[in-house]
């Protein structure tokens, strides 16, 4: 059973409404068969799916992880990688393919529904007691960029490390397979990058335009070899598809990357997914408040994977 003290963001929508939005596997006919088989009450009532909530509505839902979620969360395939973890954090090196939230089109388990069956596991995370705080993702990666997610367990955690994030207090590092190899070893990148919301691409730009934003990429030039090359490549600035666009732009795109990359070079090699993982993050903080004790700590991954036929670097 899962208790929820209904939020001010639902006062006055109704429970359908409530329902699909938060468990975003559960289908519509499941829903009317819990109303009807009294799996779902508010304030101990029984209810129809045209109930209108408020404030402060304690919602009971008796239904099976496995309706609830769309999968027995005990047998998921998508294990936790951890690679730190304390009262305030969880550090989890994420495999390509696995979305990090729900969206309107993600049907899926997702990353983050994981990570709350784990901290529910552990009895860190009582979804029935409303004041407990629901494990909340810092940042983000794309669903086909492997690496390092940081993800706050604690209200206080989330909102110092989104602050760090902000003031570039926390530097994220990637590796990544290119095509081709830049001229110059190590280089610092400035452009100008557009996002287009409704086509979900972005555009770079060698001159500022008005509604860019300047992005800056850090690169150093790891192993080459005849046609591809092994890169670091520190996240300055962090914007959408950032990474994968600026290299794109200076003729040198991730293989394996359908949006930004070359499809027949792509497909040559057999690359399912971007070879770019976020390996490392470094906590360099000012002053960390409740996360001073990981001032200057680094956190590193070695299993990287980059499913590419041909690729032999020196």
């Amino acid at each position: 059973m899962i208790s929820i003290e209904v939020s001010q963001k639902y006062n006055q929508k109704k429970l359908d409404k409530f329902l699909m939005e938060n468990f975003r596997k559960l289908s519509q006919s499941s829903i009317y068969k819990a109303i009807r088989t009294k799996n779902i009450r508010i304030n101990g009532i029984k209810i129809s799916a045209n109930t209108i909530l408020n404030t402060g509505d304690q919602l009971d839902i008796y239904i099976k992880d496995e309706i609830l979620y769309g999968v027995s969360l005990k047998d998921h395939q998508i294990s936790l990688d951890i690679i730190y973890e304390d009262q305030h954090l969880l550090l989890v090196n994420k495999k390509p393919g696995i979305q990090v939230l729900p969206d309107k089109d993600c049907k899926e388990l997702t990353l983050i529904d994981v990570a709350t069956q784990y901290l529910k596991e552990k009895d860190e995370y009582p979804p029935d007691n409303p004041v407990s705080f629901p494990p909340s993702l810092c940042h983000r990666l794309d669903r086909n960029t492997g690496g390092i997610i940081i993800i706050a367990k604690t209200q206080e955690a989330l909102t110092v490390m989104l602050d760090k994030i902000k003031k570039r207090e926390v530097k994220k590092y990637y590796q990544c397979i290119v095509i081709g190899c830049p001229n110059l070893r190590e280089a610092e990148l400035k452009h100008y990058l557009f996002k287009d919301q409704k086509k979900s691409h972005v555009y770079i730009s060698d001159v500022r335009k008005s509604g860019w934003v300047e992005i800056i990429t850090r690169y150093k030039v790891i192993s080459r070899g005849k046609e591809m090359s092994k890169l670091e490549v520190e996240l300055v600035t962090g914007k959408t598809h950032q990474i994968r666009a600026h290299l794109a732009h200076i003729g040198h795109p991730i293989v394996g990357d359908g949006k930004y990359g070359v499809n027949k070079f792509n497909r040559m090699v057999g690359s399912k997914h971007q070879a770019l993982w976020a390996y490392k993050v470094e906590f360099d903080f000012k002053d960390g408040e409740i996360l001073d004790y990981l001032r200057g700590k680094v956190f590193e991954t070695y299993d990287i994977e980059f499913d590419i036929k041909g690729l032999d670097l020196k």
